[in-house]
């Protein structure tokens, strides 16, 4: 699928301390896949050499997965941007960034996000993510953690996607975003949101054809996830390097 050229870096920039706006990937891509093998794995071929990545950006294509399309109850696995830009929408938008995120709160009634949540929700496997504690309460000032499972397994957040043609080139372009919902007890000590993580056994439910499957956005177990300090190397996402989740005192 042909996409977009990504936004410029100011733009970018600008997105960094935004929850939830990185994430990282240590497998590579057919460990992904053989990690969620329920999928069909044809519609990601193309990204085998994006992966790993440690240092997941707003703006880059990941692999998500998405009901079939023969709409049996099986997922597909299709790649897309990471940045909403909803089908309805006419032209792409220069002056500011796509959301990166949708309010578990209110996204069956937030015009941007109601249709396709309704419709078009994805799962979004990653290995990690990051997030950034405001050590003195003046945004000044930030210290970042890398969130996973204890055990290292890789999980599913969330994410809701749309497909939106672009009118000057006729270009289909997929996209998407994640869902935040308040904190875990262990989260809470960071940060006040965290991506909606999804048990496996409500994956065929997130994607399947419920108009609103709203009790599944809700915080994660907090005992089967751990967090750790890391470096602020993490800032750029430049830094793309295993290292980036060495843990700091």
């Amino acid at each position: 699928m042909t996409v977009v050229t990504p936004f410029a870096a100011a733009e970018l920039i600008g997105m960094l301390r935004v929850m939830c706006s990185r994430v990282f990937v240590k497998s590579t891509l057919a460990e992904m896949l053989r990690g969620f093998s329920f999928a069909d794995p044809a519609g990601v071929a193309g990204l085998g050499n994006a992966f790993p990545r440690y240092n997941g950006a707003p703006t880059l294509i990941y692999p998500i997965i998405v009901m079939d399309e023969a709409q049996t109850g099986s997922g597909m696995f299709v790649s897309a941007k990471w940045g909403l830009i909803p089908s309805w929408q006419k032209e792409e938008k220069s002056g500011r960034p796509p959301p990166i995120n949708a309010r578990s709160e209110t996204i069956a009634s937030n015009g941007m996000f109601k249709r396709a949540y309704a419709s078009k929700r994805c799962l979004v496997p990653i290995d990690g993510y990051f997030e950034w504690r405001d050590i003195h309460g003046t945004g000044k000032e930030k210290q970042p953690y890398a969130i996973a499972m204890k055990d290292g397994s890789p999980f599913a957040l969330a994410g809701i996607f749309d497909i939106w043609r672009n009118p000057a080139t006729g270009e289909l372009v997929r996209t998407f975003c994640l869902v935040t919902c308040p904190p875990t007890e262990l989260m809470a000590t960071i940060h006040d949101r965290m991506p909606v993580i999804l048990a496996s056994s409500d994956y065929a439910r997130w994607i399947g054809p419920e108009l609103d499957p709203g009790d599944l956005m809700k915080p994660f177990p907090s005992d089967l996830m751990t967090m750790w300090k890391i470096g602020r190397k993490v800032g750029s996402p430049k830094n793309d390097t295993p290292d980036i989740l060495d843990p700091i005192e």
